[in-house]
């Protein structure tokens, strides 16, 4: 089973949200449709700007916790470096 650490935004350099799970495209679609935590809701966030795979989900879960201590500026740098214009990615 693979586990993903993801990004979603609300636009360019919009809101960020950091997020793990085992089910991206259901947890993406989630995100969509308001299902999602009431913060991705109630900022529209629902854009894949990036998103990493991992096989073990102590390490997906460790991933996810330092990204959401790092600076805004550094997770902007970690999204342009695969996704400069910041498409809404597919879902692995």
């Amino acid at each position: 089973m693979t586990y993903y650490v993801y990004i979603l935004a609300s636009r360019k350099n919009g809101t960020l949200y950091v997020g793990v799970t085992n089910d991206l495209a259901r947890r993406v679609e989630q995100h969509r449709l308001g299902e999602g935590r009431s913060f991705t809701k109630k900022h529209k966030v629902g854009r894949l700007v990036f998103a990493e795979g991992f096989e073990e989900i102590n390490e997906a879960i460790a991933t996810e916790k330092r990204l959401k201590k790092w600076h805004r500026a550094w997770k902007i740098q970690l999204i342009e470096r695969s996704n400069p214009e910041w498409l809404d990615l597919p879902v692995p």
